[in-house]
């Protein structure tokens, strides 16, 4: 009998040779993880069979890499991939762990109940805690704040996690706090900003949160940008990082010069009305480029000149500007092409 296939999608793997850092695509199934160098591809990369795996998550073995998860196989093979965003990894590690748990059980796999199961009342949900803590009236509250010539915006100080925290009696005490908001940190739900956290970070501290007004943290999924003077070259961050996160994920996307498709991760903001895309193995800090989405027209096309050529089919759509500049991307599902056209859509026509 065939696998029953469970998940697919983009992530950024580690290599077992070179060491180097690439976007593979991932297909899970009910007895292992194949990855492929590109989504057309009909043989994989590689198999690594989930009897008898563990996986690790959140996994800490690399500093500067963040939403990263490890699965080891029976034999003491270490797997590693990197999701672009929290959301994301959070599915997979979650799909996966089911995926071993039913091949040791002898079952098949099916997704548990979303209804909410009973625990004791001192366990601490992450996941629910940080719901708490992005919550618009009674949560965390984002600042701009100034440190060293530079603006960072919605922001917070770790002081300030560890008062939340104390606040809400979710910690008896700042140590405690602090203990609750570095599990956070490690996490991927809080991210450091600025020199004094990040240090905190690779310090290798118990604590890698710090209780000081100079250590400066963010949510994941929050409109976090820098403003200022960076130490390489005095460059302004442009206004169109102001706005608020509205999706984020990985899509294919065809360049204007080679005409050649490449993945691209990319952040949907509003307000500005700002797509933005980068590489998703260098991270978020510097993007490739963006695209001004007022007055955009989205839509969703069955052909693209030179896609053939690439093998690229299916699932496509375009983004036509208001100075007529193309784009053609490709989702990786047809759900996901109609979920990235919607939202795509209503930021062109209610972003500045």
């Amino acid at each position: 009998m065939e696998p029953k296939q469970i998940k697919e999608g983009y992530l950024v793997k580690k290599g077992t040779v070179l060491n180097s850092w690439k976007v593979v695509w991932v297909v899970l199934s009910d007895d292992g993880v194949e990855f492929f160098k590109r989504k057309a591809d009909s043989a994989p990369k590689g198999m690594i069979p989930l009897k008898g795996a563990v996986l690790t998550s959140p996994c800490q073995d690399f500093s500067k890499r963040t939403l990263v998860f490890k699965l080891s196989t029976a034999k003491k093979q270490d797997h590693f991939f990197q999701a672009t965003h929290l959301e994301e990894r959070e599915s997979w590690v979650k799909d996966i762990k089911r995926a071993i748990t039913c091949l040791q059980g002898g079952v098949k796999f099916a997704r548990k109940s979303t209804r909410r199961s009973i625990r004791l009342p001192d366990t601490i949900n992450l996941s629910e805690l940080y719901i708490l803590m992005r919550d618009q009236e009674n949560g965390v509250k984002e600042q701009k704040l100034e440190k060293d010539r530079r603006v960072y915006n919605h922001c917070f100080t770790g002081g300030t996690v560890v008062d939340w925290l104390i606040s809400k009696d979710k910690a008896r005490n700042r140590p405690e706090a602090l203990m609750l908001a570095t599990g956070l940190l490690n996490e991927g739900f809080l991210q450091p900003a600025g020199d004094v956290s990040k240090e905190g970070v690779e310090g290798g501290a118990v604590s890698t949160v710090l209780d000081e007004p100079n250590a400066l943290y963010y949510f994941a999924d929050s409109g976090f940008f820098c403003e200022g003077y960076s130490s390489d070259e005095d460059v302004i961050v442009k206004e169109e990082f102001r706005g608020n996160i509205i999706k984020q994920g990985c899509l294919l996307k065809q360049g204007h010069r080679r005409k050649n498709w490449k993945v691209r991760k990319f952040i949907l903001r509003n307000d500005p009305a700002y797509i933005h895309y980068y590489d998703p193995t260098k991270g978020d800090e510097y993007p490739l480029g963006s695209i001004h989405l007022r007055g955009s027209v989205i839509t969703a096309v069955e052909f693209v000149p030179d896609a053939k050529r690439y093998d690229v089919d299916g699932n496509l759509f375009e983004i036509i500007t208001s100075d007529e500049t193309h784009y053609f991307l490709q989702a990786a599902t047809s759900e996901e092409r109609n979920e990235w056209i919607k939202a795509i859509h209503t930021v062109s026509k209610t972003g500045k």
